[in-house]
């Protein structure tokens, strides 16, 4: 059997820090890992931001519940279910999660978790594993599972590399001029056609 692995923000869902930046004016939550490849650089500058405008996770959660997948993304997920086993592989946070992912009929999530302290406040976040995404698709070839993904950034780029086939959706130019190796699409009906192409199986389109 073949296991399809999406990342989730950029790809199924907007980036919810682009969003929360743009609610709250504040432009320096807009960098994601399109454009700072360090994650926990990246990380902590937004910890820091946060604390130095007393924002707290309800404050994010409260703009969450008001995206709504990209266009296309949940006809998008049921067509691969029937053709694939889904998997989302995001550096996303479970305390974001649960409105979105309604949205896209609950496909099985694996991220991280944020550290709340005292009124609310995110004082941290815990990371499921080093390289999370990368191990993920490990232990599924590791049960004989073949393996699809599909990412926007440069965290994607170990999974996309792992996998026996890996494809950039949506992806920056700058990413893709980096990783010439994996075909780019910018449409879901282009990213179906690329699955098609990646399995190892004759698939209805």
């Amino acid at each position: 059997m073949e296991i399809a692995c999406l990342d989730l923000e950029g790809v199924l869902v907007p980036e919810i820090w682009i969003a929360f930046a743009e609610a709250t004016g504040i432009e320096s939550l807009k960098a994601t890992t399109r454009d700072i490849p360090d994650y926990d650089v990246l990380m902590r500058q937004r910890l820091r931001i946060l604390d130095d405008h007393g924002l707290k996770l309800s404050d994010i959660q409260a703009v969450i519940a008001t995206l709504k997948p990209l266009e296309g993304a949940p006809e998008f997920v049921d067509w691969l279910r029937e053709r694939f086993q889904v998997v989302i592989l995001s550096d996303t946070f479970y305390e974001f999660s649960q409105p979105l992912m309604r949205q896209l009929g609950f496909p099985t999530l694996l991220c991280h978790r944020l550290i709340t302290g005292d009124n609310d406040r995110v004082v941290d976040y815990q990371l499921r594993q080093k390289d999370p995404k990368r191990q993920s698709v490990l232990a599924f070839k590791s049960l004989y599972y073949r393996v699809i993904a599909a990412g926007d950034s440069y965290n994607d780029t170990t999974m996309l590399s792992e996998a026996h086939a890996g494809i950039l959706f949506h992806a920056p130019d700058n990413v893709i001029r980096e990783f010439p190796q994996f075909p780019a699409v910018h449409s879901f009906e282009d990213l179906k056609q690329e699955f098609l192409k990646a399995s190892n199986r004759t698939l209805a389109p």
